[in-house]
């Protein structure tokens, strides 16, 4: 499982170095594609293959279906991961992102999420006060 968060810098020439405990469960290439709320995600192969499957099924009649495969799957790409475990992020995802210099890498379970450090901490004091409410919602679903 994917969890923690950690801030690293993107270096000079644009490679990404990723957590030592996330390196264990991602193998040696990664799909790196745009997130929502404006970071990036980074999935592992085999759950990147299970969400690609499931995105292949759904109807391409619908507009919304449509956009948000287009979304996700044009901007994916596969990426190696080096001897040094880093990772190059295209030009096109860092601007997506904003990123620049300073990143924070976010586990998410079966994800990591790239964000731009200042918008990670300002989305991350938002969320946190949405804590006790959002955890309602939950338990009224059933799930805490």
């Amino acid at each position: 499982m994917l969890i923690g968060e950690y801030t690293h810098p993107i270096d000079p020439k644009k490679r990404l170095s990723l957590p030592s405990k996330f390196r264990k469960e991602l193998g040696t290439k990664v799909v790196v594609t745009r997130g929502l709320d404006n970071c990036l995600f980074i999935y592992p192969i085999n759950e990147w293959n299970k969400i690609s499957e499931k995105l292949g099924e759904l109807p391409i009649g619908q507009a919304d279906t449509r956009g948000f495969n287009r979304f996700i799957l044009s901007g994916a790409v596969e990426v190696a991961i080096d001897s040094l475990g880093r990772i190059l992020l295209p030009p096109f995802l860092r601007e997506f992102a904003s990123l620049k210099n300073k990143v924070v890498l976010a586990g998410v379970q079966t994800r990591i999420e790239i964000w731009d450090e200042k918008k990670w901490s300002q989305y991350k004091k938002k969320i946190e006060k949405q804590a006790e409410n959002m955890a309602e919602k939950l338990g009224e679903i059933g799930v805490l």
